[in-house]
């Protein structure tokens, strides 16, 4: 059978869809890229907000015209969506719903589309790490790898360790063998993934020693790995960005909000002084850093004067980059209950004050860079000139320049003459 998967949501949605790609092809499954080509569609979705699900649903709905003119053609959620509607995604019309845990079980989920009958599989295994599966990547030149499942900290607007379940961390040696085959098909960007990589633990080994154990792999030219919580950022994983040439200067670490009432109400267990100082230390280590971030508005009994010390721990923090939302109540969340939630009007106001404080300070940040030189890798021909050739620095900033397309996949060094919105642009330089 033919399938095609649409990912929506963030790193682990494309390293999942990576995975259940390995698991169809291994039962003999062909992955192609048009939708008219497929006789299997699978949403793998992302219920982190409202409008993530909301998207789906819609795609879900055009995607229908095929299901009626083509026989056989089945449609199938999985993911965070299928975690948390369960049955009441049928009502759209799929044919199947398949849970986080249970993606090992989709080829026998296939055979029983064939014998017409609707499938549910959303059980929980804590234990689920997916071994003896190497994922088909789809990206050209990053691998994404995954370091561990679920989540254990609960913050109070977050549905995902709900529907992502306990943390668990992943062995060592299947990391490494994942790190070691990517590399060798020439994935020398790779990118560790879990729902808090500072918290992972194995057989005695923490973080800031797997990044080693990575970086001793030779093909290996950069790593990165998303996402951090601040309140397991530790001096031994601050030495290893400093001391590991491999590990690229960059980190998103969720600040969330800059008042401390409203950090503890989402159960964030550190305060915004703590941030300020764990900012300090990395900008000490690592001192063209880049740091992104995200934070929430809006939140449940947040006032006028909370919102405004988030706004002044953008000035003082002065991140590279900031994802900025409104707080989307999530049913299931402890948030979702609290009294005091915040008119959907004042959220949004909220929203669109701290988007354009956070664009001045990102377009400033990126004015800074005119004149450095930057390593990139790059990737691409550039959207907008065929001439002109499109990567991501270290520092994870796009980078446009121009050049041959027989450079794509090799590392230059760029030196940047021009920042347009959040794009940098300049000369090459030289290839490594």
């Amino acid at each position: 059978m033919n399938f095609k998967i649409e990912t929506y949501g963030c790193q682990m949605n494309i390293a999942d869809s990576e995975l259940v790609a390995a698991i169809l092809q291994e039962a003999g499954h062909s992955q192609v890229e048009q939708i008219q080509d497929a006789d299997l569609v699978i949403f793998n979705t992302c219920s982190v907000r409202e409008h993530a699900e909301q998207r789906v649903l819609g795609r879900i709905a055009s995607v229908m015209a095929f299901k009626e003119k083509k026989s056989p053609f089945y449609l199938g959620v999985i993911g965070c969506m299928a975690q948390r509607m369960q049955d009441e995604l049928f009502a759209y019309g799929v044919d199947f719903v398949v849970g986080v845990d249970e993606y090992a079980n989709l080829a026998k989920v296939i055979e029983s589309l064939e014998l017409g009958q609707k499938v549910l599989k959303a059980d929980f295994d804590d234990q689920q790490i997916y071994e003896n599966f190497y994922p088909v990547r789809s990206e050209n030149f990053t691998a994404f790898v995954t370091i561990m499942r679920g989540c254990d900290n609960f913050c109070t607007y977050c549905i995902v360790p709900h529907l992502r379940g306990r943390e668990r961390s992943r062995p060592l040696c299947e990391i490494l063998q994942d790190v070691k085959k990517a590399a060798r098909q020439g994935f020398s960007d790779i990118t560790l993934l879990g729902q808090n990589v500072n918290s992972y633990s194995y057989d005695g080994l923490n973080f800031a020693g797997l990044l080693q154990k990575v970086s001793e792999i030779e093909d290996v030219r950069r790593i990165r790995f998303v996402t951090s919580h601040p309140k397991d950022m530790s001096a031994e994983l601050i030495a290893a960005m400093r001391d590991n040439h491999k590990v690229c200067p960059h980190i998103h670490v969720a600040l969330q909000s800059g008042n401390d009432e409203i950090l503890q109400r989402m159960n964030r267990k550190y305060t915004a002084g703590e941030f300020l100082q764990m900012v300090v230390d990395l900008r000490e280590a690592v001192p063209h850093i880049a740091i992104t971030t995200d934070i929430i508005v809006g939140f449940p009994g947040e006032t006028h004067r909370q919102f405004l010390d988030t706004v002044q721990m953008l000035g003082k923090i002065r991140f590279d980059y900031a994802f900025l939302y409104k707080y989307s109540p999530r049913k299931g969340t402890a948030a979702a209950e609290f009294d005091e939630q915040v008119p959907e009007p004042e959220r949004l106001k909220r929203l669109q004050e701290i988007i354009k404080v956070q664009n001045v300070i990102t377009s400033q940040k990126y004015q800074e860079q005119i004149g450095q030189v930057k390593q990139v890798l790059v990737e691409k021909v550039s959207k907008k000139n065929a001439a002109e050739l499109a990567g991501k620095s270290e520092d994870f900033k796009v980078v446009i320049f121009a050049g041959e397309k027989s450079l794509i996949g090799k590392y230059v060094r760029v030196k940047i003459t021009q920042a347009t919105g959040w794009t940098l642009k300049g000369e090459l330089v030289e290839v490594l």
